[in-house]
């Protein structure tokens, strides 16, 4: 799935109360992958969810063929990789900017069993992925600054994205998180990017599932 267009509802801006109903419903609508955001309020403004969450909906999404996005906004990531991975995500990606060693954590997702991504924020420069675009299963480019649901589309990272997609190896997958919605997502999808974030634009929407399909539409005609 890393390296076909998937559209992968983000849970930060799901309700909670009804987290199992609220995933069962996207992925009813033909959805396989579902994005959970780590916060820590280190790295980011914010604190989210951590493995248990992760593991009250693992047997449903896993069932149902689908499979766990974890993005880690979160200060040494390292010490964390294990546990999400027996929690149950499959795709593990990792700021740059808060790795010292990144080929190292990278390294360390692989041998945890899961697929590993680089996530660049919109200022950080193309150039420190340069080096690691061997050592990565896809990249993930903010078109927001990381820390909260519902901001604005950066529309100033489109032109990085599309370098990205040049940059990286056949079989890379390209993710873009941010501001995805039906007005944004035809910038992105331009770029050459096939994996697409999107929170409050399906999960805040009064039918996710409609939603959904509204942009997995979109997706699906550029197959």
């Amino acid at each position: 799935m890393l390296t076909t267009y998937q559209l992968a509802p983000s849970i930060l801006s799901a309700d909670f109360s009804r987290l199992g109903e609220e995933v069962g419903r996207v992925m009813d609508a033909g959805v396989r992958v579902i994005h959970v955001d780590v916060m820590d309020g280190h790295f980011v403004p914010n604190i989210t969810i951590g493995p248990v969450v992760m593991e009250s909906i693992r047997e449903q999404v896993h069932g149902a063929g689908g499979v766990m996005d974890v993005h880690l906004m979160i200060e040494n990531p390292d010490r964390y990789i294990e546990a999400f991975a027996a929690a149950g995500a499959d795709w593990i990606s990792v700021h740059v900017e808060a790795c010292v060693h990144l080929n190292m954590v990278l390294s360390q997702i692989r041998a945890a069993g899961c697929m590993a991504g680089a996530v660049l924020n919109p200022a950080t420069p193309l150039a420190a992925l340069q080096e690691v675009t061997g050592d990565i299963d896809f990249a993930l480019m903010m078109t927001v600054n990381p820390g909260f649901s519902g901001q604005a589309f950066i529309e100033s990272v489109v032109p990085k994205i599309a370098r990205a997609r040049q940059l990286l190896p056949e079989g890379v997958g390209l993710e873009v998180d941010g501001g995805i919605a039906s007005g944004t997502i035809e910038a992105a999808l331009d770029t050459g990017a096939n994996l697409f974030v999107a929170g409050s634009a399906v999960f805040g929407a009064s039918d996710p599932a409609a939603a959904a399909q509204d942009l997995m539409g979109a997706m699906a005609a550029r197959a």
